[in-house]
């Protein structure tokens, strides 16, 4: 195993077993898969490449298991590096005892590291300082050791009106905020409240005074607790961002029967985690007493706020892990939709008084023709858009049509059904495809680059017309964030949201796998072991010297080294190229075992690769040696029967209701067509072609209970829905897909439907949040808010 090293250099032995011991722990594998996985990305290899590739290395684990094991490691790395710092800080101050030196050690998470540091961590003057600075600690000490002691009259030994003591009083205070910092320093009693507060604690909310009106959409949490340990993400990141909008007071407390107890639920744990018996009893002395305030003194002054804050801040972390995560899902699920292949598509991209904006490209995606036609207000040119939409699909070999959906999405593939059915002979199919960050593509530089004297707006209808054809291929030119299917997604940590959803783009790429002789520098930038440099660097030498014949060309490729080669080389497809081979997903340096299974069968890789009765009778263990064992040779297995196989489902499209083209358009009851365009932990929005996406929430997804909304749906999917209930004034639509439930008496406004939604990428107005809980919903809302 390679040395796991940090930023700062080598940890030592002991640490390099920690880490893998908490790894073995947490992932549930054993130290020799941990140990070879985790020398492996040291080493520089990509989670894809080590999923697929090393498969007998790691023992199979996958790609899911290794991105957490990356994770995971930078944390505990980070863990060990804090540790060693905390244990010299403690040793150059001379404070390291052994019993210290073992704590330290044994300490498993950062919180448990900083709690004991916390005695020792250097900090500005405290008012325990300062008593201790007038030489009050033997007092403190005092009283502490002996349960006899009169408090008052020991402190009257130390009043000192030259030190700032005039009294005893003054004297007893100064003890007391020494072992107030003591106790509230103590890692055993931090351990112990911060457990009991977040297995008991509640988070309280209440409208902070006077933005009743101000904040109405927050209505909902005017008054309202929820235990900690049941707070959902998106109920944690609305009560946050209504605090972060001044509308909303936070705190933190226990049931209110336990808050009326005396001592102090939390007061009491202090006393007892402390060893301080009796201090609450009715015949307690004065020194139980006094040492009993001191506990109250140390619970609300001291760790009441700091518990506060730490325990909604990781109310905050986990709710963004768990937005992050449900991001990526669908970001994941968006990215793997079905391709529609290489056919020629002409994208339209609607717009009213701007005209809509037409992109012809061929089967290879390539941009053929554009134009702008004015079938709607107010130019009203209907026969003149189909007369040139007639002649460019002709004059193309056009198949399919892209319509956007955005504004003037249902008019404009009214348009498109006109152009079918006066040009049958056309054989035209028309399709309409979510405009996710098609705006954001239009502007960016890599747009600019690849159409340079193409007008932004036009930009649009190409972007749209690719997708149609290969969505991975285009959605990768986007910055993942701009394409609109998280929750709360700019509430949540930037940095972590933006490694995820890379990690997730990195997968999907290398999942399905790029030809790298038509790939665009940005789909080439996320294949394993590329990065921007290199990608560019293959496309210009494409544009120089024509097409990759086989993969070894690639290392002709100028900065295209054997590390590269190594990591890329299994995703790279060269379609019609010299080796059947290099378009499947068969590693080069796996070839020998290829040759090795033809020379057993006798025959040729092009009557083999593709035919599965070629390899009948034979067995994968048959050609295991000593660098691949049974997994790889079982998947190359596979790559001969079905070479280069996509992980993507079969195209399929929704059918939106003819007639149904706006709100106004909607009464409950209808059953319809529709697309999952996000879904969030309380539902699913959906697509209905009425430019306003509805909610299915998550107790309409199924009969069945559901806990996960993905269990049921994902975006892109195609489901039938029944609209329960339509609210124009508020822009909502809430749907079902249980049709044996009641729609709601039509509705024209006042009351919320609880749907939400709109479109993607800046096109309409994008609602993802938790919507109010009223109308139809109502019931199945106020479930979700208990």
């Amino acid at each position: 195993m390679s040395m796991v090293t940090d930023p700062n250099g080598a940890l030592d032995a002991q640490a390099q077993s920690r880490i893998i011991a908490q790894l073995v722990q947490e992932l549930g594998a054993r130290p020799d898969q941990i140990g070879a996985a985790v020398a492996l990305l040291d080493d520089g290899a990509t989670v894809p490449f080590i999923a697929r590739y090393r498969k007998e290395a790691t023992g199979g684990l996958d790609d899911t298991v290794l991105r957490n094991l990356e994770l995971r490691l930078e944390y505990l790395r980070d863990m060990e590096s804090r540790r060693a710092a905390i244990l010299a800080s403690i040793d150059q101050q001379g404070k390291l005892t052994p019993e210290l030196r073992e704590a330290i050690q044994a300490a498993d998470s950062k919180q448990r590291l900083e709690d004991l540091y916390a005695p020792y961590k250097p900090k500005r003057r405290t008012r325990a300082q300062i008593a201790r600075e007038a030489g009050l600690e033997p007092l403190a000490d005092a009283i502490l050791a002996d349960r006899s002691a009169d408090p008052q009259a020991l402190a009257a030994g130390y009043v000192n009106a030259e030190a700032g003591l005039a009294d005893a009083k003054a004297a007893l205070d100064g003890a007391r905020d020494i072992l107030t910092e003591r106790f509230a320093e103590n890692a055993d009693v931090l351990e112990n409240l911060r457990g009991h507060l977040w297995g008991t604690g509640l988070v309280y909310s209440k409208v902070a005074e006077g933005k009743e009106a101000e904040g109405a959409n927050f209505r909902d949490w005017f008054d309202f607790s929820e235990p900690l340990r049941t707070l959902p993400s998106h109920r944690v990141l609305a009560l946050l961002r209504g605090r972060q909008q001044g509308v909303l007071e936070l705190r933190l407390g226990l049931d209110p029967e336990l808050e009326a107890q005396l001592p102090h639920p939390c007061v009491a744990r202090i006393a007892a985690v402390l060893g301080l018996d009796g201090l609450f009893a009715p015949a307690a002395g004065p020194r139980d007493k006094w040492l009993g305030e001191v506990c109250r003194w140390t619970w609300r002054v001291k760790l009441l706020s700091s518990f506060e804050t730490e325990l909604i801040g990781r109310l905050r972390e986990q709710a963004e892990a768990e937005a992050i995560r449900v991001f990526a899902m669908n970001l994941k699920d968006l990215l793997l939709a079905a391709p529609a292949g290489p056919k020629a598509v002409l994208g339209l991209d609607p717009g009213i008084r701007t005209g809509v904006k037409v992109a012809a490209i061929d089967r290879t995606g390539k941009l053929l023709e554009t134009a702008t036609i004015y079938p709607h207000e107010p130019r009203r040119d209907w026969d003149g858009s189909l007369h040139t939409l007639a002649q460019i699909a002709r004059r193309h070999r056009i198949e399919l049509i892209a319509i956007g959906n955005g504004t003037a999405s249902r008019e404009t593939e009214k348009l498109a059904a006109d152009l079918m059915k006066r040009h049958p002979e056309l054989g035209l199919t028309r399709i309409v495809v979510s405009e996710a960050g098609a705006s954001v593509y239009s502007a960016s530089e890599l747009a600019a680059a690849e159409f340079p004297d193409l007008d932004v707006s036009l930009r649009g209808a190409v972007s749209i017309a690719r997708r149609l054809q290969d969505p991975l291929a285009e959605l990768v030119k986007i910055d993942p964030k701009s394409i609109g299917v998280g929750q709360y997604q700019h509430d949540v940590d930037q940095r972590e949201l933006a490694r995820m959803l890379d990690s997730v783009v990195e997968d999907c790429v290398n999942a399905v796998g790029v030809d790298v002789n038509t790939a665009s520098a940005a789909l080439l930038t996320r294949v394993s072991g590329l990065n921007s440099a290199l990608a560019r660097n293959i496309v210009a030498w494409r544009d120089q010297h024509g097409a990759f014949a086989s993969r070894a060309r690639l290392m002709d490729v100028p900065r295209f080294g054997d590390k590269a080669f190594e990591q890329a080389a299994g995703f790279l497809r060269v379609a019609n190229g010299e080796n059947p081979l290099d378009c499947s997903a068969v590693h080069p340096e796996a070839y020998p075992v290829v040759e090795r299974i033809l020379a057993k069968i006798q025959a040729d890789i092009r009557k083999v690769i593709g035919n599965r009765e070629a390899l009948k009778g034979l067995s994968p263990a048959q050609f295991t040696d000593e660098r691949f064992g049974l997994p790889t040779v079982k998947d190359i297995f596979g790559e001969l029967e079905k070479p280069g196989r996509d992980p993507r489902p079969e195209f399929k499209t929704a059918s939106f209701k003819e007639g149904v083209e706006t709100l106004k358009d909607l009464l409950p009851g209808m059953v319809l067509e529709g697309v999952v365009t996000n879904v969030a932990n309380f539902g699913a929005f959906v697509d209905i072609g009425v430019h306003q996406d509805g909610l299915v929430h998550i107790s309409a997804l199924s009969e069945k209970f559901v806990k996960d909304p993905r269990d049921v749906v994902r975006v892109g999917q195609t489901v039938t829905v029944k609209v329960l209930e339509v609210d124009l004034q508020r822009q909502r639509i809430a749907l079902t897909m249980r049709m044996s439930d009641d729609a709601a008496p039509a509705r024209r406004g006042g009351e919320a439907a609880g749907g939400g939604g709109g479109g993607q990428g800046g096109r309409r107005p994008a609602r993802r949040e938790e919507p109010a809980p009223q109308g139809a919903m109502a019931a199945a809302f106020a479930k979700l808010k208990r």
